[in-house]
Parts: C-alpha cells; sequence; structure tokens
C-alpha cells in the first residue's frame, strides 16, 4: 500500500502565462491531508488554471508543485491511480448512459466504490440508463463527480461541483464530501457559492489577478475587520457608566437600540470577562453575546472589490 501523504498538495512560487497574461502569479498553497481547501475568486482569477496544474494538465513556467509528493507534469501516470479529477462540464460521452460511464470508471480502479450505491447516494438511480446528453446539467454534475469519487482517491479536485443545481440536491453533494473528508480524502475545490465554501471548507484561499490575496480558516477570514465590536443583549436602558470604569481606557460601551448593547475596542478573553462580571454585579443576563462578524460575502467584496461572478 502506498504512504499517505500528510501534504498532499504542495504549491511552491508559482507563476503561469498565457502569453502576455500572467494567469497565476508567484502563488503558494499547501493543504494538509483530510483537509477541504476552498478556492475563491473572480472568473479569470487564476482559480481553474491553479487547478489544472495540479492535475497535470498544464506545467508551471515557474515555481514547483508536488501532488501526493510527485511532479504532476512528469508523473501524471502514477497520480492518475491516486487523485480524481472533476472537470467543469462533466467531461461525458454524449451517448453513454450514465450506469455505463460510472461502470467503466470504476473498472479501472482496483478496489472501487460500490457503482449502484454511488448512484443511488446522489440521486441518479432513475437515470441510469439515459445517455449523457440528456441528462440535466444538474445530472451531469453529479455524475462527473460519481466518476471523480468512484475509485478511492487520496485526494479529489472538484471544479465548481454543484454548478446548476437545485438546493437538495446541492445539500447531497455536500454531505457526500464531508464524508469523504471524514475517511480522510483531502478535496480542493472551486466555487462561486461562498456559502458553499464557508459549509465545507477547513480552509479558504482567495485568489485574484492570479495571487493569494488572503488565506485562512472561514471563521478567520469572517473575523478580521470585526475584531473590536462585542455586542449582547440584556434588558434596556441600564446604566453603562460602571462597565465603562471597568473597561481599560478608550473603550466605548453604548445602547444602540433598547437592549441591543455594543462594547468597542480590542476584545480579548478579558474583555469578556469584564463584562460577564459587571452583568452579574448589576444582576442581569446577558445572552446572544459575540464578537461582531462580517460574512465571507463581505470579506471577499472588501478584498477583490468585485462580486464573485460564476
Amino acid at each position: 500500500m502506498t504512504p499517505s501523504v500528510e501534504t498532499p498538495v504542495r504549491v511552491r512560487g508559482v507563476t503561469k502565462r498565457f502569453g502576455s497574461t500572467t494567469a497565476v502569479n508567484g502563488l503558494d498553497l499547501e493543504v494538509q491531508r483530510a483537509e477541504v481547501l476552498a478556492l475563491l475568486g473572480p472568473n479569470g482569477a487564476g482559480k481553474t488554471t491553479t487547478v489544472e496544474m495540479c492535475e497535470g494538465f498544464l506545467s508551471p513556467d515557474e515555481g514547483s508543485i508536488e501532488i501526493l509528493g510527485m511532479n504532476p507534469a512528469v508523473d501524471n501516470a502514477r497520480l492518475r491511480e491516486r487523485i480524481g479529477v472533476m472537470l467543469q462540464g462533466g467531461g461525458g460521452y454524449p451517448a453513454a448512459r450514465a450506469g455505463e460511464m460510472l461502470d467503466l470508471v470504476a473498472a479501472y480502479s482496483a478496489n472501487p466504490l460500490d457503482p449502484a450505491w454511488l448512484m443511488a447516494t446522489l440521486g441518479l438511480t432513475d437515470a441510469a440508463k439515459t445517455t449523457y446528453r440528456r441528462l440535466s446539467g444538474g445530472q451531469q454534475q453529479r455524475l462527473a463527480l460519481a466518476c471523480a469519487v468512484v475509485g478511492r482517491p487520496e485526494l479529489v479536485f472538484l471544479d465548481e461541483p454543484t454548478a446548476g443545481m437545485d438546493a437538495h440536491a446541492r445539500i447531497v453533494v455536500w454531505d457526500l464530501i464531508d464524508g469523504l473528508r471524514r475517511d480522510g480524502v483531502t478535496i480542493v475545490l472551486t466555487t462561486h457559492q461562498l456559502t458553499e465554501a464557508e459549509q465545507l471548507a477547513d480552509h479558504l484561499v482567495i485568489i485574484d489577478n492570479g495571487v493569494a490575496v488572503a488565506k485562512g480558516t472561514p471563521a478567520e477570514l469572517m473575523g478580521r475587520g470585526a475584531e473590536n465590536q462585542l455586542r449582547f443583549s440584556a434588558p434596556p436602558k441600564l446604566d453603562l457608566s460602571l462597565l465603562v470604569t471597568a473597561l481599560p481606557e478608550s473603550y466605548v460601551a453604548s445602547e444602540l437600540s433598547p437592549g441591543e448593547y455594543l462594547v468597542e475596542g480590542s476584545i480579548d478573553p478579558q474583555v469578556l470577562a469584564t463584562v460577564t462580571a459587571w452583568c452579574a454585579r448589576v444582576n442581569v443576563l446577558a445572552t446572544d453575546m459575540r464578537v461582531e462578524q462580517r460574512s465571507l460575502e463581505d470579506v471577499f467584496l472588501d478584498i477583490t472589490g468585485r462580486e464573485l461572478r460564476s
């Protein structure tokens, strides 16, 4: 058995040019085993080019890429046995039936998942005898996902995995991806669905103009720029003078609306303890206490100045 690699994806200083256009510019990435990394960015940001270099379809002009400890451009044949790839647009044979396609892909693996189980899990059983060209866009996407994971890969690349799917199908796919992670599979996905990235990803990388402009966990990225606000609910019209006195100098406490309070300043565990102690002293129960957090969409727009367009 091939030993597992703790860092299945390692990208170092990678640059890729197409003529005078630099699609990827000095990019660094690392993905640890059994993690989900989501690549976000506007169209043309360099996400798909990055993934295609990791898959071995393109070679970088500068820098290095290691996938499961191998060079994907040089060791592509050996890597194919250990990775799964879900291409944009599905990549299916137009005249092939859905069930036949999945059976064919499974036949190339020494220990595939049960194709019938996978078809049922992804809601494709009734479409098993339907030709690829007659499947809906969402069905084609689900079949492409099934083909990517049926061989029990160690690492899966998913390009827009839920594009064209309805809400129910999207949740089914999310559950499957989460199950793969729990089984130790490493996943790199690109998505235009910010909710999807927030729901699935352990780490996010926002790419713009070929450069990684932000990295971190969803919580880390959404917390940036909101670290200085603590909000809580309590009975209205409380006297905040004792709270202001107990807080460090320059902190501000105010009642934004009846029963909704805001403390402004650098929020750390000591400040949380001070506010809690004040609530006990004045004999009130504070509820919904939270350090203010922005949405992932807020973060994205602040960083790129653009909407995430499909």
